[in-house]
C-alpha cells in the first residue's frame, strides 16, 4: 500500500507527493473538523513530530534476532523497573535525553528509535526487536489486549502494521491523564526530541495503534486500578505538560519560588527546580523524580492552607472529586482525601502525607 493509501487510512492527513524535474512537492490537506477537533489536531500534530521512519528489518544486524531475547524471557519484570529503566534514557546524555536514531545504538547496545527503546525497557537482547518483532505473537514478547480501557503501566501501544507503508511506532504506556481516558502519559522515542515523557493520545482515535501487553510483566498500578504498594512517582521535566506540572509549580511555590501555576515545564519551572534540588544537597539537574518529589511536598491535614493544599486539591480533581483549588483545607478536602485514600489502598485518616502524594501523582 502506498504512503497516500495509509495516511488516508488514518483519516487525518493526506499527503500528495508531485515531482517534476527532480523536484517534489508535498501538499497537506486537513479533512474538516467537525467532531472532536482538540483530539484530531493533538494526534495529526504528534504524528508530524514523531518521525516514523523505515526502521530495520528483521533479518537486519541491528534487530535483535528471535533467539537472542534473553533477559526478558528468563524473569518477570515489574511495571515500575521496566518503567524505571525507561526514564534512565530521559537524562542518559549527560543530562539530556537520548538522541533519536534508527542507524546508531546507545552506549548500552540498544538501538535508538522507538523499538529499540521499548527493548530496552524491557531487557530484551540488545539491539533490540522492531515494532513488528515486539507485536509478533511468535516471539513470545506481548500479548495483544482486546480494549484500552485494559491498559496498565507497562503495557505498549504499537502500529505495527507492514501492509501499508515503513510507518511504525511504539510507546510505553504509564497512566491515564485523566479520569474520562481522553488521553495518557506514555515514554516514547520520537525523532528530533529522543526519549520524551508527555501525555498522547494514540490508539484513542482512529488510527493503527493497538495495545499489547508485555506477556512477562508482573501485575502493578495504572489504568485507573489499584496502585501497586511501590507505585511510581512521575518524572517531570522541560515539556511535561499536566496537573501534576501544576501541583509542581504550586508546591515550589509553596517552598518559596515564584511561579505561575500554568501546568507547562517551561524555563521559569526547571529554574526553580534547579534552585530546589541546590538547596537540598540533590542532584541539580531540573528534573523532578523521585527524590525531589520526597522533598518537595509538605505533608497537608484538616486546617491547613497555602498552595501545598491547592496542589493536593488539584491532583484530588484528577480523579473527579470536583473541589474548589482554594488552598484551604476544610471539610471537603479532607472528605475526598479519605474518599481517595479508600479507593486506592492508602491508610485512611484523612492526612495528605508521603504516601497518598505518591498514590494522587502515580497513579490514574
Amino acid at each position: 500500500m502506498s504512503l497516500l493509501s495509509r495516511l488516508t487510512r488514518h483519516a487525518q492527513v493526506t499527503l500528495i507527493g508531485v515531482a517534476a524535474g527532480g523536484v517534489a512537492a508535498t501538499i497537506a490537506v486537513v479533512p474538516s473538523l467537525a467532531d472532536s477537533d482538540s483530539l484530531k489536531i493533538a494526534t495529526v500534530a504528534a504524528q508530524q513530530e514523531t518521525a516514523y521512519g523505515p526502521e530495520p528489518e528483521a533479518d537486519s544486524k541491528l534487530v535483535t534476532q528471535a533467539d537472542a531475547l534473553s533477559t526478558m524471557a528468563a524473569a518477570t519484570l515489574s511495571p515500575d523497573t521496566m518503567i524505571n529503566r525507561a526514564r534512565t534514557w530521559l537524562t542518559a546524555d549527560n543530562g539530556a535525553p537520548v538522541p533519536y536514531s534508527m542507524e546508531r545504538t546507545w552506549k548500552d547496545g540498544y538501538r535508538q528509535d522507538c523499538s529499540g527503546y521499548v527493548s530496552m525497557a524491557l531487557g530484551l537482547g540488545a539491539p533490540g526487536l522492531n515494532t513488528v518483532g515486539l507485536a509478533d505473537p511468535r516471539n513470545g514478547v506481548t500479548t495483544r489486549l482486546s480494549s484500552m480501557s485494559q491498559l496498565k503501566m507497562g503495557d505498549l501501544l504499537i502500529d505495527y502494521s507492514t501492509t501499508d507503508g515503513d510507518f511504525r511506532h511504539v510507546v510505553i504506556f504509564e497512566k491515564w491523564a485523566d479520569t474520562s481516558h481522553s488521553a495518557y502519559w506514555a515514554y516514547e522515542q520520537r525523532g528530533t526530541y529522543g526519549t520524551t515523557h508527555r501525555q498522547l493520545s494514540y490508539g484513542i482515535g482512529s488510527d493503527n495503534y493497538d495495545p499489547f501487553r508485555p506477556v512477562k510483566l508482573g501485575d502493578g498500578g495504572g489504568g485507573g486500578e489499584l496502585p501497586a504498594p511501590g507505585v511510581s512517582w512521575p518524572i517531570l521535566q522541560s515539556g511535561s505538560e499536566g496537573a501534576d506540572v501544576r501541583s509542581a509549580q504550586r508546591l515550589l511555590t509553596a517552598r518559596g519560588y515564584t511561579l505561575e501555576a500554568d501546568g507547562i515545564f517551561g524555563p521559569n519551572t526547571r529554574s526553580a527546580v534547579i534552585q530546589f534540588q541546590k538547596s537540598q544537597s540533590l542532584a541539580a539537574d531540573g528534573v523532578i523524580g523521585p527524590n525531589t518529589w520526597s522533598k518537595l511536598i509538605k505533608t497537608l491535614q484538616y486546617g491547613s492552607s497555602g498552595q501545598a493544599v491547592m496542589a493536593a486539591q488539584t491532583q484530588l480533581n484528577v480523579y473527579g472529586y470536583g473541589l474548589a483549588v482554594d488552598g484551604e483545607f476544610g471539610s471537603k478536602t479532607k472528605s475526598a482525601a479519605v474518599a481517595f485514600q479508600q479507593n486506592h489502598d492508602v491508610q485512611v485518616d484523612g492526612i495528605i502525607g508521603p504516601e497518598t502524594w505518591r498514590a494522587l501523582l502515580g497513579t490514574r
